[in-house]
């Protein structure tokens, strides 16, 4: 059998026998130049890793934290980490250990049920953040007499709609009971909880004219002597308890009543 001499090929292959595939040989290749000019300068060899070229991880941003206190009176407390109004709340009914439904609203920078201060869809980072939670429930029937009840009707943005203004001299205006601030939580027993704002003036709105309905509303906490529930008319016990109470606590009926009102 014929034997072929001769000089080898610098750059030879050879075949992977478990691939298929030629595997050159490096070995006889010529050095890189620059990492040999480097290592001739007594430097060493750079090797550029690809975490490198990778562009750094933008700073974290801030977290931000609110001071909050409860609107009838309670201890600072510190919340975060909240992106709407809803996850908001959650934050103060955990900071305070209360049920998050007892929340009617918030308003900022005053403790007062004052309506130009509601919160709204933004918090400055000085804003300081009071909970109106709720208080005494009470139920009255009105006797519609006109086609406007007088009522500018707002919400929390959390399932609860309140009253944020009454028209002087209108019907809602003559009634002792009711006042700015009180979650309307049902007209002629259907519950109003998780209605928006026009849902519940919509429902006032188609209630007949002369016709008596019954409003079932929740006032915010009070602060001070507020905070208890003192009968400061002379009504008639909601539950039937057949006592009268003017000045002083029911222990009876825990302060909900409710007046049969008729109004001309």
């Amino acid at each position: 059998m014929p034997r072929f001499f001769g000089k080898k090929n610098r750059h030879s292959e050879h075949i992977n026998t478990d691939t298929g595939t030629p595997n050159r040989d490096y070995r006889n290749d010529p050095p890189n130049t620059e990492d040999t000019r480097n290592e001739a300068n007594g430097g060493s060899k750079v090797v550029q890793s690809s975490t490198d070229l990778q562009p750094s991880a933008p700073p974290a941003r801030p977290k931000l934290v609110f001071h909050c206190q409860q609107a009838h009176g309670s201890p600072t407390g510190i919340i975060s980490g909240f992106t709407n109004v809803k996850e908001l709340y959650q934050k103060i009914a955990d900071c305070y250990d209360i049920p998050v439904a007892e929340i009617l609203f918030c308003t900022l920078n005053t403790h007062k049920i004052d309506m130009s201060r509601l919160l709204g869809g933004q918090i400055g980072l000085e804003d300081f953040i009071f909970a109106h939670v709720k208080g005494r429930p009470k139920e009255l029937d009105v006797e519609k007499s006109e086609d406007a009840l007088g009522l500018t009707i707002t919400d929390n943005g959390a399932g609860y709609a309140f009253i944020k203004r009454i028209k002087e001299g209108s019907i809602m205006d003559k009634v002792p009971y009711i006042a700015v601030g009180d979650h309307i939580e049902k007209i002629n027993g259907e519950v109003l909880v998780g209605c928006r704002h026009f849902e519940v003036a919509k429902k006032l709105k188609e209630i007949p004219k002369g016709s008596t309905f019954t409003i079932r509303t929740v006032e915010p906490l009070k602060s001070g002597f507020g905070m208890y529930n003192f009968c400061i008319i002379i009504p008639v016990c909601y539950k039937r308890c057949n006592v009268y109470h003017q000045f002083r606590v029911c222990t009876t009926c825990f302060g909900e009543i409710k007046l049969n009102i008729k109004l001309n």
